[in-house]
């Protein structure tokens, strides 16, 4: 679909607020979101930009959810900026209180659809991207609303540096063939499992979500999957 300047547009499908908000995350959204908010200019020219003091590399988390594993990342990792993109306002709330609570200061959100902010991001600008228990959209007329997507592996592999890792999960088993079926097509990335145990187990660098844990406490099996950008051709 075009715009009347002849401007493509896109259908966003996933959601924007569900649950009200409580007061002290109204706070939040209105003070501290437009202090740690994406810049799309700034991270158009260099998203390392974003960041004061500035960072050794960015990782870009998409489909953040309630943001745990993000904030996790960066506490662990102060020396790299994250960021996260959800446009779901609740967990955007709710990661806000854990930045804020935390002290967490290497965290930029864009708080709407992520691939607003793909299109803009510079060649080879991401050291690392997280797409983490999407939604897998089951029914068959749906799945072109997945994340995981031709397109926007394209628009991954242009903005990820060479070496750098895409990181999946997901506790849905067609999906997680979907993942793997359009990564490897996509031909830019080598999945670096060697064995079973290298996708059935999170690693210990790769903090749990809370999806993840509702997801195994109903005896779901989960899939991880890292992927590296293979190198362009000279």
């Amino acid at each position: 679909m075009r715009s009347k300047s002849g401007e493509n547009l896109r259908t966003f499908y996933g959601r924007r607020r569900v649950r009200r908000l409580r007061p002290a995350q109204k706070r939040l959204l209105a003070e501290m979101l437009p202090r740690v908010a994406v810049d799309l200019e700034c991270a158009a020219r260099d998203p390392g930009r974003l960041f004061d003091p500035p960072v050794a590399d960015v990782w870009l988390e998409i489909g953040f959810g309630a943001g745990e594993h993000l904030a996790a990342q960066a506490g662990t990792h102060p020396e790299i900026g994250l960021i996260g993109c959800e446009p779901y306002l609740n967990g955007v709330a709710r990661l806000l209180g854990v930045l804020d609570a935390g002290k967490i200061s290497n965290v930029r959100v864009f708080a709407d659809d992520a691939r607003l902010l793909l299109d803009r991001l510079p060649d080879a600008s991401i050291g690392r991207c997280f797409i983490l228990f999407p939604d897998p959209w089951p029914k068959g007329r749906h799945h072109r609303r997945r994340i995981v997507a031709p397109g926007n592996l394209a628009a991954i592999a242009r903005i990820l540096r060479d070496g750098a890792e895409l990181r999946m999960a997901s506790d849905h088993t067609e999906y997680v063939r979907w993942m793997l079926f359009h990564t490897l097509d996509h031909g830019a990335f080598e999945w670096l499992a060697r064995g079973p145990a290298d996708w059935r187990a999170r690693p210990s660098d790769w903090p749990a979500t809370r999806y993840e844990e509702k997801a195994l406490a109903r005896g779901a099996h989960c899939a991880y999957l890292r992927f590296r950008r293979r190198e362009r051709p000279a």
